[in-house]
């Protein structure tokens, strides 16, 4: 058993058990610093919070009876500033953004907004360089439930020029106006959000979730939202109840968001989890993302923003995450017109998603729109209804069910043709299928390029319903189908086990070629 250091900041840290298991321990384990008992745990990821600033601690994690032992220091911190000290009131009711504002705008470079426990309410906040915000456990930043409350975002911001624009809010993959998140960090840089606190939109104590897809005053904010910003933390807090889609950097890079919880109802609309949109190195590790839509989903803008800037979402790295519930668990796409490049997915837990590697893309998202260097490693699935989905034809926005998207008749490869390379998924146990084990839909004119599966083993929950595996026209519901495949150029599978299936183990259309071993 051997313990890493994942991130130092100047008042909590981040660490990880090194092994092989997915999101959880082998065993419970304890936790001592500087030879005192601070807690217990068992997840491969945890924190310690109210630290010292600048200081040197010995941190000693015992499991099953073995100890290793970490020194770390922490990060310096130039100055302390209780935010209750401008005025806020921790009754839940008064509006107190105008006074924490103040007080993160007037945080000195290197310094530590601090928030005691108590219930804030508050709308739209805007983070500066070089600050840390620290939640206290206890505390809640409550959104306000009057749209009319929060800023809007323009969606573009003309150039005096007149030769170039800049691109700000987005929904959804364009360019639009949108309501400021509860938490922006905006051409920021070396932006630290930490604590043991709750940042709760209270989404559903507004009109938030009435008529979800109509534009009303501005489209729908998101909890955490980043443009232009570098070298940015967000650890530790809860964040739940989102008005839309919860973590959402764009056109950001070093995130790192590390050891949170996502907290949304299953029954809450398009509150997906963690969100990066053309975003470049990226880590999630450590979190536990319970949502009413997709838990991760890796984004690079419509086609407009796609051909114009192509700016891909790349270098991500997701590990040790309990995925529950939402409607896939590693989602990429659809809005990914600016490629989704090197992503790698080890010691995930996905309980009960509707789908486990979810792609979906189709006609229309353009030639950057190329994923590759996918690596999909040690995995557990736990009642997954279909645990792999890649679909080129998926029947999003108003044109989705058209011929243009939906044929499987040859289209020419044009300035509109998505393209997917090759995807690789081994080590993986998926229980309690029902749908399809996998399913493959890539287009006729730009087959899937490849897909390599190694020591991967499907089982179908005996009780299994039918249903659509793939949200595609065409695609009926389907129950225990082994693996689907059409319109791909090379399949691999080495040592793969799929069991309880019915009918063909294999449904391979247009395939190349296909080995096995």
């Amino acid at each position: 058993m051997k313990i890493t250091l994942v991130r130092s900041m100047s008042r909590s840290a981040v660490f990880e058990l090194v092994n092989d298991s997915c999101y959880r321990a082998p065993a419970p384990y304890t936790v001592t610093l500087d030879g005192a008992a601070v807690c217990s745990g068992d997840t491969n990821i945890f924190s310690l919070y109210s630290l010292e600033p600048a200081h040197t601690y010995t941190l000693a994690v015992t499991l099953d009876g073995v100890t290793d032992t970490l020194t770390f220091t922490t990060a310096e911190e130039s100055f302390f500033v209780d935010a209750s000290r401008y005025g806020l009131a921790a009754d839940g009711v008064t509006d107190n953004t105008a006074k924490l504002q103040a007080a993160l705008s007037t945080c000195p470079a290197g310094g530590t907004v601090y928030v005691p426990a108590g219930t804030y309410r508050t709308q739209s906040l805007f983070l500066q360089s070089n600050t840390t915000l620290y939640l206290e456990k206890g505390c809640t930043l409550l959104g306000g439930t009057d749209r009319r409350d929060y800023p809007i975002l323009p969606g573009v911001l003309p150039c005096h020029s007149e030769k170039d624009e800049q691109y700000l809010a987005l929904w959804e993959g364009n360019p639009l106006d949108s309501f400021a998140a509860l938490i922006n960090v905006i051409n920021a840089e070396n932006v630290t959000i930490t604590g043991e606190g709750t940042l709760d939109c209270n989404a559903q104590n507004g009109d938030w979730y009435q008529n979800p897809k109509q534009k009303k005053i501005a489209w729908r904010p998101r909890l955490f939202f980043t443009s232009g910003a570098k070298n940015v933390v967000l650890h530790g807090v809860l964040a739940c109840n989102s008005y839309s889609w919860t973590i959402h950097p764009t056109y950001s890079e070093n995130v790192d968001i590390l050891n949170i919880r996502i907290r949304n109802s299953s029954q809450s609309p398009n509150t997906d989890g963690i969100d990066p949109e053309s975003c470049k190195n990226v880590n999630i590790i450590g979190n536990h993302v319970h949502v009413g839509d997709d838990c991760i989903a890796l984004k690079s803008s419509k086609l407009f923003l796609g051909m114009k800037l192509h700016v891909p979402c790349e270098n991500v790295i997701i590990r040790n995450c309990c995925l529950s519930r939402g409607h896939g668990g590693l989602v990429i796409g659809s809005e990914m017109s600016g490629g989704i490049k090197n992503v790698t997915v080890t010691q995930c837990l996905m309980d009960h998603t509707d789908r486990g590697l979810r792609v979906k893309t189709r006609r229309g998202r353009g030639k950057y729109a190329v994923i590759d260097g996918l690596a999909f490693r040690n995995v557990v699935m736990d009642g997954v209804l279909t645990p792999f989905v890649i679909n080129m034809f998926y029947f999003c926005d108003p044109d989705g069910h058209t011929d243009y998207v939906q044929t499987h008749e040859p289209q020419p490869v044009d300035d509109t043709t998505p393209t997917l390379g090759k995807l690789e998924m081994e080590h993986i146990v998926a229980t309690d299928a029902q749908y399809a084990g996998c399913w493959f839909s890539g287009l006729p004119e730009q087959p899937i390029e490849g897909v390599t599966m190694r020591d991967v083993k499907i089982s179908f929950a005996p009780d299994a319903r039918p249903g659509q595996a793939a949200m595609m026209c065409g695609a009926g519901a389907s129950c225990k189908v082994g693996i689907h495949a059409e319109n791909v150029r090379k399949i691999a599978l080495h040592n793969v086990e799929i069991t309880g299936y019915e009918g063909e183990r294999l449904q391979l259309t247009h395939v190349d070629r296909y080995e096995e071993d």
